[in-house]
């Protein structure tokens, strides 16, 4: 027997949403149905309005009241997560939010045990977690492609934002390099090492102009092994979305681990004595992997438990990477 159909709302037009949650949302009919969309913007309500044939709410609250409505896909500024998730999960409606949850260590925790509480789904959307490129590269550690893993290095940075208003240039709007970028890096260490880790040291570069951390980096350890991953993000910088892993044969990398583009092929490079090979991996759609993920949470929320402990670990690197980058 199917489970529901899921009736999801979304707040806010941003630019994510438009371009890649939303088409993966409509390309789901048998779990999804996308019934209302908010911003608060009248251009872009005309816009959305448009192209997804909805009519468009100017008040994010139309989209929490309504109780026809299961679920909320969260695509605002960092600021205002934490007010419109714990309005949401009052509401009993199971959440999807942009990165990173929420500006605090303190806020994530709180938000977790609300939704533990209300037995409600709540997931950052991470959809790199969903593509089989990271399948692929776990399958290939598990298999000693390069022998035992001995070192991680992941970074995420691109160039200047054209428009100077970026609500990642405003510390108002939770903006900075690392809730934006860096959250990234710091995923994929859990989910390549373990979820035992902390930040050693770090380093965070903030304009003396808009007051917001610009670029950073991070070495990050395990307390369960001797590994350290090296974590580097920013903006204003050349563009790189990397993992690479160092092993006793060989070294496995991935130059679009972040951002590999639906329907489109991802390539490894795995290098070991024997020269280098290309893996191509084939056409995914990370976004809607993560959607079909967060309905079956849904059907069980009991396994949102997990979502709940990757929640606040991530917070906790986040945290602590602010704390270093202080000392």
């Amino acid at each position: 027997m199917s489970n529901p159909v899921i009736n999801i709302g979304v707040l806010g037009a941003a630019n994510i949403a438009e371009k890649f949650v939303i088409p993966a949302i409509l390309s789901l009919p048998d779990l999804f149905k996308l019934t209302a969309i908010a911003s608060r913007s009248p251009i872009k309500a005309r816009d959305f309005s448009k192209k997804f044939n909805l009519d468009v709410y100017d008040d994010y609250g139309f989209i929490i009241d309504d109780p026809a409505i299961d679920a909320v896909y969260i695509p605002l500024p960092n600021a205002l997560h934490s007010h419109w998730i714990q309005k949401a999960l009052i509401a009993g409606k199971h959440v999807l939010v942009e990165k990173s949850m929420a500006c605090t260590l303190e806020e994530v925790i709180a938000l977790n045990a609300l939704a533990a509480e209300k037995k409600l789904v709540l997931m950052e959307n991470f959809q790199f977690r969903f593509h089989k490129q990271l399948d692929k590269i776990k399958q290939l550690l598990a298999d000693g492609a390069i022998g035992e893993l001995r070192n991680v290095r992941s970074s995420f940075g691109f160039p200047p934002f054209p428009d100077q208003d970026n609500i990642r240039y405003d510390k108002e709007l939770g903006g900075g390099a690392l809730l934006d970028a860096g959250a990234y890096p710091l995923k994929i260490a859990q989910e390549i090492l373990d979820e035992t880790l902390y930040i050693d040291s770090a380093s965070l570069y903030i304009d003396p102009n808009l007051d917001v951390d610009i670029w950073g980096a991070a070495q990050i350890k395990s307390k369960q092994s001797k590994l350290v991953m090296q974590a580097a993000f920013g903006f204003d910088h050349a563009y790189m979305c990397n993992l690479e892993l160092w092993g006793s044969k060989g070294v496995l990398r991935a130059s679009r681990i972040f951002t590999s583009p639906p329907n489109q092929q991802a390539q490894l490079s795995l290098v070991t004595k024997d020269g280098e090979e290309i893996i191509n991996i084939a056409e995914d759609n990370a976004f809607s992997n993560l959607l079909i993920n967060f309905s079956e949470l849904v059907a069980q929320s009991s396994k949102a438990l997990t979502e709940y402990s990757s929640n606040i670990s991530q917070a906790q690197l986040i945290d602590q990477l602010k704390g270093k980058a202080c000392e």
